[in-house]
């Protein structure tokens, strides 16, 4: 196996991985050529080839640049080349090109793990088969206190890069330490917490976490998470009414910068280098709908705004601090989740840090 035209070549050797599907899937690594099934997997490749996080995939899905175009600008100013990779349609909606796909010889395609149903129902699992092509799964966003570990250890024994793995999982295991440790020996009172999922996105209101994702970050913040029994799945809706008679505590609306799918929406523009006036702005909009009326989130500004993509992608536990600050701003005191994201920069990600992740009405 060679790493490209051109290149010498690199040994490559037989291995079986268990992925977050629980399938044993064979092949050769270090692999070289990678399909990405959704684009954001580049936050996972970041962290293990920060030097070029490109260097290895022949194609992608489109979506980082539409769900995250101010992360994306910043890794095209410094990997221009990502522009020329070719982009594919979803597993999940039946747009992929198999002929695309297999014209580029991939090692392996990587998809998340909610596409699987997708995958196999069009019966694309069973022709990547046919042609030689492992489809190996992982995930951060379905069920990421589960997944994203292993995820991480799986890419890093596809690229040979399993210290790297490691260093990376240890410092979040750490950070995020810091926060369960204290919770568990000294929460006893829970905030009521509201996530506002995606808020200002449409008119309709409102999406929320059940019992998984920022759902749980709210659990590990210290907080109570007050659709935890009413949504019984991940991703669910909740009604004005059900939010007026909950009456949170917080409110923390997720946002980002989503003029590729409604432009001048009135979401929250958080990502790196997030105008913090206008978000700013956007949030005590918010505050204004139905929902809204009365609540104790208003009344006391702990009505916050966070970046979306800590919802799917390894970095979830610099919200869980960011959250524990907000709901526990007295033992938290030291706690510095902005230091920590600096850190995760600085160390092992390709771009620079830059602010602009979370915002508050009460100015923490």
């Amino acid at each position: 196996m060679t790493v490209g035209l051109g290149l010498s070549p690199v040994q490559a050797d037989e291995i079986t991985i268990t992925d977050v599907a629980g399938r044993e899937v064979t092949l050769d690594a270090p692999v070289d050529r990678i399909i990405l099934g959704e684009g954001r997997q580049i936050y996972l490749l970041g962290v293990l080839n920060p030097d070029d996080p490109f260097k290895n995939v022949v194609g992608w899905r489109q979506d980082f640049s539409q769900a995250d175009p101010d992360s994306y600008a910043r890794y095209e100013t410094k990997f221009p080349h990502l522009r020329d990779l070719p982009t594919f349609g979803g597993f999940k909606d039946g747009t992929f090109d198999v002929e695309q796909a297999a014209a580029l010889r991939p090692d392996v395609i990587l998809m998340n793990i909610e596409a699987r149903p997708a995958t196999e129902d069009a019966g694309y699992d069973d022709k990547l088969a046919a042609l030689d092509i492992p489809i190996v799964y992982v995930d951060f966003r379905e069920k990421p206190l589960e997944h994203t570990t292993p995820s991480m250890r799986i890419m890093g024994q596809l690229l040979s890069e399993e210290a790297r793995a490691e260093e990376f999982i240890a410092f979040s295991e750490e950070q995020l330490g810091r926060v369960t440790e204290a919770v568990e020996s000294s929460v006893s009172e829970r905030p009521t917490v509201f996530v506002d999922r995606a808020g200002g996105y449409s008119d309709d209101c409102c999406m929320s976490f059940g019992d998984g994702n920022f759902g749980k970050y709210v659990e590990l913040a210290g907080g109570k998470n007050i659709a935890k029994d009413i949504i019984p799945a991940t991703f669910g809706t909740l009604n004005p009414e059900q939010i007026i008679a909950s009456n949170p505590d917080h409110v923390v609306v997720t946002g980002g910068n989503w003029d590729a799918y409604v432009p001048g929406g009135n979401w929250v523009g958080m990502g790196p280098g997030s105008d913090m006036k206008a978000a700013q702005k956007k949030l005590l909009n918010l505050t204004k709908r139905t929902a809204m009326t009365g609540i104790s989130a208003v009344e006391t500004g702990n009505f916050h705004a966070i970046w979306h993509q800590f919802y799917n992608s390894p970095y979830y536990f610099v919200a869980v601090q960011k959250m524990a600050k907000w709901l526990h701003p007295e033992l938290f005191a030291d706690l510095d989740p902005e230091a920590t994201m600096k850190e995760l920069h600085s160390r092992f990600l390709p771009v620079d840090y830059e602010p602009g992740y979370w915002v508050s009405l009460n100015g923490n």
